[in-house]
């Protein structure tokens, strides 16, 4: 996805990065820059507003439920996996708990 315009911060860094951006898991300046970069370019805005709001949902809907540390801990070491290309298994992770 992108404007097709050239950004200091490129589209695809951006898109990688875009949940711990949301949840403010990033340092400042790194936010200050994909804040930049979604005054610049409206299809990450786009993208950042849809994730955004479908985030929102999912904690109107679900966020009183308490999540077991356990299973926390086993989608966030997926979440790397795929991060660094690793080859992510077939099966569900919340099989596993």
């Amino acid at each position: 996805m992108s404007c097709g315009e050239p950004h200091e911060t490129d589209c695809s860094e951006v898109l990688d990065h875009l949940y711990e951006f949301l949840d403010r898991e990033m340092p400042d300046s790194e936010c200050t820059k994909f804040e930049v970069h979604f005054e610049e370019c409206s299809p990450c805005l786009e993208k950042y507003g849809l994730e955004q709001a479908v985030k929102k949902l999912v904690k109107r809907c679900c966020g009183q439920d308490a999540v077991p540390t356990d299973l926390r801990a086993k989608v966030m070491g997926r979440l790397d996996m795929i991060r660094s290309g690793e080859s992510v298994p077939e099966h569900d992770v919340a099989a596993e708990s």
